[in-house]
């Protein structure tokens, strides 16, 4: 019978939930972070309000923020956004979008995700036909319908996607 008292189960959710949670706050770190080093600082300037508002919502600390702000304003964090763009299943076009400090790192890491999932990095601009970029996020002016078993391949690919830490944004133009 081991396994089975209430301190066992208690401590395996919680190491569930904590890793999620270190998920998502390591996102919005870097987030935060990259916004901070573009607005020198200034809590007011609308992009670094709107991060702070979004890991806000995941309920992250206010001294993890402070922190990422501080690290951005005191050392020189040279954090990159990067757009990736690919093709996943039924030729629906997807792009991602990177918060990464080493470039190279990411781009393997996101090969690798895309391989595993029987899929390639595209070239630039084959996929960003299919989207309009609205401030900061993409918006899809051509969809394309999924069938069933496409979706769920596609929703395998999205999750693997987002659960990289360097990844904050997945766009598709599904339906």
């Amino acid at each position: 019978m081991s396994g089975h008292n209430k301190w066992s189960q208690i401590k395996h959710k919680k190491a569930k939930t904590d890793a999620q949670k270190s998920k998502h706050f390591s996102k919005f770190s870097r987030l935060i972070t990259d916004e901070a080093r573009k607005a020198k600082g200034n809590k007011d300037a609308p992009g670094l309000r709107t991060a702070i508002e979004r890991a806000r919502e995941v309920n992250m600390p206010n001294d993890a923020i402070d922190r990422a702000i501080k690290k951005a304003t005191e050392g020189s964090v040279g954090l990159e956004s990067i757009t990736y763009e690919t093709y996943g299943p039924g030729g629906s076009a997807i792009i991602i979008e990177a918060l990464t400090s080493n470039k190279n790192k990411a781009a393997q890491e996101i090969k690798h995700i895309l391989t595993e999932n029987g899929f390639a990095l595209a070239a630039i601009g084959s996929a960003s036909w299919a989207f309009k970029r609205e401030g900061s996020s993409w918006t899809a002016s051509t969809t394309v319908p999924l069938s069933d078993e496409d979706l769920i391949l596609l929703e395998k690919l999205v999750d693997a996607l987002e659960d990289n830490d360097e990844v904050q944004e997945v766009f598709t133009n599904v339906d």
